[in-house]
């Protein structure tokens, strides 16, 4: 199965980022001239009608050390936990896959190596996208074949309608300007019958937990996030914000299902600490 992409609207490839040359990864982000988010602007970050811009900014401020802040700050939890979003896109040897807020691609590369056809990893900010690319060159061939990126918007995706047998994405559903508008992309670009598996996070449902992820997240990992990247954007009071702000697990079943899914669950994991979503195109 062929995938094509609208022709006015191809994104732009890694290769032709204007800075003519990848970046190293692990290099510590340039404090900007500005920060990305004020505390003002963060009482509730999805309310902003210029966030998906802000939330570029951030990214591409923190892409050289986003990998190692992600190994640290989930206590090395993250891969186990896009481990199970293949497993439950239920990747096959034919299979299509769009990678939606790839980023630096660990869970596009997840998923080639669990065998599928074609993978197509998307992401809004360009500086993710460079480190993808890096980490894409060093895997083996057979592999790397089989995957590509692209610059695209997620609630305007350059592909053809029922292009994909799966589409994921990972911890990016809460940074999209309009989430309703990106699920109804993924169901456009999904073709009868293929999976949609969202990751985020969410509100562990146990007191302590809830506690202790809460002191965590807003205290802690703040200070030691920004100390590991020399982050200048405000990414690390974002995150917790975003997700405090943010829809709750039965609203997202619901935005799935009003969207064109069927067999939409939920499965909690690291005691709700995140949530793997699953849906089915109708």
């Amino acid at each position: 199965m062929a995938i094509k992409t609208s022709p006015d609207t191809t994104p732009n490839s890694p290769a032709e980022s204007t800075s003519g040359r990848l970046p190293v990864t692990g290099k510590k982000a340039e404090p900007g001239p500005s920060p990305a988010w004020t505390n003002a602007e963060l009482v509730d970050p999805h309310a902003r009608a210029d966030k998906q811009e802000k939330v570029r900014a951030m990214f591409a401020a923190i892409a050289g050390r986003y990998d190692l802040n992600n190994r640290v700050h989930s206590l090395w939890r993250d891969q186990a936990w896009r481990r199970y979003a293949v497993k439950q896109a239920g990747v096959t040897q034919t299979d299509h896959v769009l990678d939606v807020a790839c980023g630096t691609g660990d869970l596009t590369h997840a998923i080639a190596r669990a065998g599928a056809a074609r993978v197509v990893g998307l992401d809004y900010t360009q500086e993710m996208l460079d480190c993808a690319a890096v980490k894409k060159d060093r895997l083996p061939s057979q592999l790397k074949n089989r995957v590509e990126y692209l610059q695209g918007d997620a609630q305007q995706l350059p592909f053809e309608n029922a292009a994909f047998d799966a589409v994921t994405i990972a911890f990016g559903i809460r940074n999209v300007g309009n989430p309703e508008k990106a699920v109804q992309e993924f169901r456009r670009v999904l073709r009868p019958g293929g999976r949609l598996v969202i990751l985020e996070f969410g509100t562990p449902d146990l007191a302590p937990v809830r506690w202790f992820n809460n002191l965590y997240c807003r205290r802690i990992m703040p200070i030691t996030a920004t100390l590991i990247s020399g982050d200048r954007s405000g990414a690390y009071k974002y995150l917790p914000k975003s997700v405090a702000t943010f829809m709750s697990t039965p609203q997202m079943k619901e935005l799935m299902a009003r969207s064109g899914f069927s067999d939409v669950s939920a499965r909690s994991l690291s005691l709700g600490i995140c949530v793997c979503y699953r849906g089915v195109a109708r």
